[in-house]
């Protein structure tokens, strides 16, 4: 799937536009990060288009999500679309705290990634969506490779999360067993879906998962930033991550030298914003439907040109 996503990307240089009035400040190509899940690749592909039509150079490099920051530190990736505040704020901060790389502000998509269930396996366990219950019903997610204790499939051991320590945190008796890939963790949960199998996974929105499937998100103590750095607090004294996941913004950021070297481009990063709804429907396209990801941002910029010609002007 990723190398389809890619090679999609790299399609789009055969599109035109009318060409935006911006003079670019340097011909040097600007590098924007992209990684292994549909919506943060369509975002990016936007965003490169959007450059692209101010008369901007783009490449578009495949990264780690967090080993990605290494990288932006040093000027050697420039921009990176897609930060959530969910699994990516802690490697943020550490970067933006160093000063060599920079919040260029919210997406406009709202964050959410928990464990979730199907709606049919709160026949079998009723006390759901509570994690108490979940943890007492472990056998009932059990797998022949997990057995006696429960799966939680994991996204891919790239995306972060802890939920290896948090499943250790709050003493629970589950395995968690991690994705290969974005398309491998929702094959599986189509697969079970259909058949009524247990189940339990990472899911996210924005994404069309949690609207085509009925279910819910596992509630978790609620979280804070320090259930997450100090061990002493939240309901077990001697482990951090004792609580659920944090919610928020999608955020950009950058190499601090982008503003100085492109700054229109930085205004325009800085002024690109789409919801929540409108990137779910180009995800089910590119997943559901087999549009190819070009084709959707092409569609997407054709109907919005309006708002991106806003972005760099």
């Amino acid at each position: 799937m990723a190398r389809k996503l890619l090679a999609a990307v790299a399609a789009l240089s055969t599109l035109t536009w009318q060409p935006a009035m911006a003079e670019p400040e340097s011909t040097d190509p600007i590098k924007l990060t992209t990684h292994d899940w549909t919506g943060q690749i369509v975002t990016t592909t936007i965003m490169g288009e959007v450059l692209k039509n101010a008369g901007y150079n783009v490449d578009y490099v495949q990264a780690d999500y967090i080993a990605q920051f290494a990288g932006l530190k040093t000027g050697d990736l420039h921009v990176a679309m897609e930060i959530w505040e969910t699994t990516g704020r802690e490697a943020m901060d550490e970067a933006t705290a160093t000063g060599k790389v920079v919040n260029l502000g919210e997406t406009g998509m709202q964050a959410i990634e928990e464990w979730w269930y199907p709606a049919y396996m709160e026949e079998v366990c009723p006390g759901l969506p509570d994690w108490k219950a979940l943890n007492d019903c472990a056998q009932e997610f059990s797998t022949p490779e997990t057995a006696p204790f429960g799966r939680y499939l994991g996204g891919p051991v790239t995306w972060g999360g802890f939920d290896d320590e948090r499943v250790e945190a709050l003493g629970m008796d589950f395995e968690v067993v991690h994705a290969g890939t974005d398309a491998a963790l929702f094959a599986e949960l189509e697969s079970a879906y259909q058949r009524k199998a247990p189940i339990v996974l990472w899911l996210y929105s924005p994404h069309w998962a949690p609207q085509k499937y009925k279910g819910s998100f596992v509630q978790f103590p609620e979280y804070s930033a320090e259930c997450y750095n100090d061990p002493s607090v939240g309901i077990n004294p001697d482990a951090a991550y004792d609580c659920g996941k944090p919610r928020g913004p999608i955020w950009k950021v950058a190499w601090k030298g982008v503003d100085e070297k492109w700054p229109g481009a930085a205004a325009a990063i800085k002024a690109f914003t789409v919801n929540n709804d409108d990137m779910g429907a180009m995800i089910a396209k590119v997943d559901l439907d087999g549009v190819p990801v070009e084709k959707v941002v092409a569609e997407w910029m054709a109907a919005n040109e309006d708002t991106w010609r806003s972005w760099i002007q």
